[in-house]
């Protein structure tokens, strides 16, 4: 067996282990007869990198996929990619100077897909890079067209069952994106804007952060219980910079405190609008085209952009005199996810999906929350939502709507499954109209809301729609953020065409924050990416910072930690380089347990108890509860205790000394490697390879391994008490030669030891370098003054020239004199003056005597411990 090295090197093993495994151990046989268990992964959308976050969430995963395989499981951990949306047209219209309307649909389609192709290679290569046991065999990407052929089958299906329709109603719109977004969407900025109190008459006072929205007004609202503004309900009002008038009306939603308690009603500026509009029955003025700019309907100002509009309308009405006052107010802006626009309300022809709150809940907690608070996320989204699920966008790369519309009568023709995946936008239905037997249409040229596509992944990945093999999947892993999207689509979604959960548990890993505390932003400058670290450290040190953090939290990244997990990884090599060197050739028998001394069943009982608290700890998905208990045992209990305590017996003991040694090593070190498997693969792979080739044990890969289990004849709670006992008895001498200079093995004259407990005296021996008697009775020992120590702060300043005869006559007192002075004082003379010396002028220097021996006394949980140096 080759010599191994000092030092280990992560990034070189890291990559000889990335070239030498087989990526096949980790695909899913659905004809196994191991429990199944899958997970139904997130798909990333493939912006090229694989940040920190995701990093941190992929490391929950794998962390997952890799201890449930080594308990038992056939584990499906596939990789999915979110393709479609906004972000890619936006970078492709800027990598090729074009806007996508310049270019044929197809076209500019194939730009998309090939940019998205570009950016998957370069994401995939981190995640192989961060050892992720992903089954590649299981990727899915949802622009090709095998993929988002069930999306549209999905669709019809819902359209078949009432679920999914199209109709005219308000709907949220980003004017600079153009395109539709859901309430999810949408993303709220918080600033400062001003409050403009305009009159409309003498008797009609608004206030408003809306002023461009004045030719949209439809009716002005007050409380019915407002005393002040009774008289004018029902009393029709001149709307300023139009000639038109609305009503006043009452409604129980105005707030009679904000502003001057009238509310102008406009469509739209905001969903409140939105209710009083149906509530109320009221006319719809849209002023507000699908660019952002004021239409024909705004009179004087149309053509102006929204801001224009704001500032020439206030303009012209302070004109008027009818700008009263403006006051500073904070306020919330809802914007679009993507450009940070300010989001308007515009009334449109789009699908929607019909949400149906109270089935989509009573799902929700049938399906184990983890943490559990996380549920009450979801529950205040969905009981909050008022409308119904847009999933229409006015965009190109995304899934097409398989649908068409009949140029002579109108009505919509949905596809067949079977004719599934068309493009409507080239693709014509293969039957006439039903309703008047035209065969000319017009194909819907909207598409599909991404989160359409990625709703499904659980369903995709078991088989569905036609091959559906097994339901519902095991697990969901996302993050917080995504609670009110991915989630709650993806429940809604398997409840309609499944009519079942989409898995039985989700686990919610939180955001990582940088070393600041703050959210990683380039602005702020504290961005680190997964290959700086990786670079610098290796994969396994950045996966052991990702299990640092508590399920659900968010975690702050930190270099420390980083360093800290390659220290321990360090560590653990000099562990094992110590430890093969006394298992070559070894083969553990039973019959070994049968020379197990104190020690060996001290850290056998110890190392069971952390494999019950890692099996617990990971069932429960507290990793960092885990990994904390697995590097504390291999770094305090096993290096720094127990190699120190048989390092002696391993060297120079007789065979049969060796043989309780070396099995409770064996059983450690192979105990330990497992453990660290899901965390470090990289440190494992080497450990177990080198450690099996140390004990001829075959071969094969560590990740084909089971996890420890908890072995229940070696937890002796007798053993832990008085094999902590020795430890804190060998601690306790190693530290008073470390107190006094000495090496930490050198050796001593003697040590006795008064205790009623039995202990080890051959290991204790041995971990000290000296000889060890247990005492039978409880001795007698003496002090003694051994010298006078003099205070030089006090004799030097009051005796100056003298001191030195002072402490030179003191010197030569006996133990009678000594004892004295430190209770009485002392007189002396020098030079024929008497001197009287002050008892706190000196310290005791003490020495205990044992038997005639002088020794340092110890006491160690009530036991004596005596050494003669």
């Amino acid at each position: 067996m080759e010599e191994i090295e000092k030092e280990y090197r992560a990034l070189e093993i890291e990559k000889k282990w990335l070239n030498l495994w087989d990526e096949s151990m980790y695909y899913f046989d659905w004809n196994s007869r191991k429990p199944h268990y899958i997970i139904d992964t997130p798909p990333p959308y493939p912006t090229g990198s694989f940040h920190i976050g995701n990093t941190l969430n992929w490391c929950y995963i794998d962390f997952i996929a890799r201890y449930k395989r080594m308990r038992g499981y056939e584990v499906m951990f596939p990789q999915g990619w979110d393709c479609h949306g906004l972000p890619t047209e936006v970078k492709v219209e800027e990598k090729h100077g074009i806007s996508k309307n310049d270019v044929p649909r197809d076209v500019f389609r194939k730009m998309c897909v090939e940019f998205t192709e570009g950016n998957i290679k370069k994401m995939r290569e981190t995640m192989k890079r961060m050892g992720f046991s992903i089954d590649w065999s299981n990727e899915y990407i949802t622009m090709y067209p095998e993929y988002f052929k069930k999306t549209q089958i999905s669709f019809v299906r819902m359209y078949d069952k009432g679920l999914i329709y199209r109709a005219y109603h308000p709907v949220i719109h980003c004017p600079r994106c153009q395109t539709t977004i859901a309430l999810a969407e949408i993303e709220y900025k918080s600033g400062k804007t001003m409050l403009n109190y305009i009159k409309f008459d003498e008797d009609v006072v608004i206030a408003t952060t809306r002023p461009e929205l004045i030719p949209a007004c439809v009716a002005l609202a007050v409380h019915p219980d407002d005393e002040r503004y009774k008289n004018i309900v029902g009393k029709e009002v001149t709307v300023p910079t139009t000639e038109y008038k609305v009503r006043v009306i009452a409604d129980e939603e105005v707030d009679p405190e904000f502003g001057t308690g009238i509310v102008m009603i406009c469509t739209f500026g905001d969903r409140q609008d939105v209710k009083w509009w149906k509530k109320h029955d009221l006319e719809l003025r849209m002023i507000l085209d699908r660019d952002g700019r004021l239409n024909e309907k705004a009179g004087r100002y149309q053509g102006l952009s929204i801001r224009e509009a704001r500032q020439k309308i206030l303009e012209d009405l302070e004109k008027e005199g009818r700008v009263l006052k403006k006051e500073e107010i904070d306020h919330n802006v809802g914007t679009c996810w993507r450009c940070k626009t300010p989001v308007e309300i515009i009334a449109e022809e789009q699908w929607f999906v019909r949400i149906e709150h109270d089935r989509i809940l009573d799902g929700a907690r049938k399906i184990k929350w983890i943490p559990e608070h996380m549920f009450s996320r979801l529950v205040g989204w969905v009981e909050g939502m008022e409308w119904d699920w847009v999933i229409s966008r006015q965009r190109i790369f995304a899934t097409p709507i398989p649908a068409w519309y009949c140029k002579k009568c109108g009505e919509i023709l949905v596809a067949k499954e079977e004719w599934l995946p068309v493009d409507p936008t080239k693709d014509y239905p293969k039957i006439p109209c039903p309703s008047c037997g035209s065969v000319e249409f017009v194909g819907e040229d909207d598409v599909l809301d991404t989160w359409m596509d990625s709703s499904i992944t659980p369903l995709a990945i078991t088989g569905w729609p036609y091959e559906h093999k097994e339901y519902p999947t095991h697990l969901r892993p996302q993050g917080h953020d995504i609670i009110r999207t991915w989630a709650f689509y993806t429940i809604l979604r398997s409840l309609a065409l499944a009519d079942e959960i989409p898995w039985y548990e989700i686990v919610i890993n939180g955001m990582v924050l940088g070393e600041d505390g703050r959210k990683m932003s380039k602005s702020l400058g504290n961005i680190i990416s997964p290959e700086e670290v990786i670079e610098k450290y290796g994969a396994d040190a950045l996966r052991q910072w990702a299990a640092s953090g508590s399920t659900g939290s968010d975690v702050i990244f930190t270099w420390k930690e980083v360093v800290s997990a390659s220290r321990f990884q360090q560590k653990f090599w000099s562990i094992l380089r110590f430890s093969v060197n006394h298992l070559k050739g070894y083969k553990p028998d039973s019959k070994d347990a049968e020379k197990l001394r104190l020690a060996d069943r001290w850290i056998l009982s110890k190392l069971n108890r952390v494999i019950e608290k890692a099996i617990n700890s990971m069932d429960s998905y507290r990793f960092d509860e885990t990994l904390k208990a697995i590097r504390g045992f291999a770094w305090y209990d096993l290096a720094d205790d127990y190699l120190e305590i048989v390092k002696s017996r391993l060297y120079s003991g007789s065979e049969e000394e060796k043989v309780g040694a070396k099995y409770a090593l064996y059983k450690t070190i192979s105990a330990l490697i497992r453990m660290l498997a899901p965390f470090t693969p990289f440190l494992a792979e080497e450990c177990w390879n080198i450690f099996c080739k140390a004990t001829e044990s075959g071969n094969e890969s560590v990740h084909k391994q089971s996890y420890p289990e908890v072995e229940e004849e070696f937890i002796d709670d007798d053993a832990e008490e008085r094999g902590e006992l020795m430890r804190r008895i060998i601690s306790e001498i190693r530290k008073l030669k470390h107190d006094r200079n000495m090496a930490l093995n050198a050796p001593l004259k003697s040590v006795m030891i008064y205790t009623e407990k039995e202990i080890d005296t051959r290991d204790i021996a041995g971990a000290v370098n000296s000889k060890v008697e247990i005492l039978k009775e409880f001795p007698s020992i003496e002090t003694r003054i051994k010298q006078l120590k003099p205070k030089y702060s006090i004799i030097g300043p009051k005796f100056r020239d003298k001191a030195k005869e002072i402490i030179k006559a003191v010197n030569s007192f006996g133990e009678k004199e000594m004892r004295k002075l430190l209770e009485e004082g002392y007189e002396i003379e020098v030079n024929g003056e008497k001197i009287f010396l002050e008892k706190d002028w000196f310290d005791a220097v003490e020495e205990r005597v044992f038997a005639g021996k002088d020794v340092q006394v110890l006491e160690v949980e009530g036991v004596i411990v005596l050494v003669e140096i």
